[in-house]
């Protein structure tokens, strides 16, 4: 059966109203986090890989989106985008 996991930086800072960009944008582990992530859980799950992406999406930490699962991400304004590592695997 083919399945997907994703690896997200996390959000370490929300964004905030002040005059510089990482307030306005808030702060975010960078994408080697999430590699990092990725390759610990690859070298415990037995799996067979399909694919490996990187995959870009606006807002995906605002407050009305549901993540990376959310199949329709948009917004108002100048969207803020964000990058994670998806896996497509099988099992068994």
């Amino acid at each position: 059966m083919l399945q997907y996991r994703d690896f997200v930086p996390q959000r370490l800072q929300a964004p905030r109203l002040g005059f510089s960009a990482t307030a306005l944008q808030g702060q975010y582990e960078d994408l080697d986090a999430a590699l990092a992530a990725a390759n610990h859980w690859l070298s415990e799950a037995t799996v067979e890989i399909v694919n490996v992406e990187t995959v870009v999406l606006p807002n995906l930490w605002a407050d009305w989106e549901q993540g990376t699962k959310d199949a329709a991400l948009g917004g108002t304004g100048t969207p803020s985008w964000h990058q994670f590592i998806r896996i497509w695997y099988r099992t068994g």
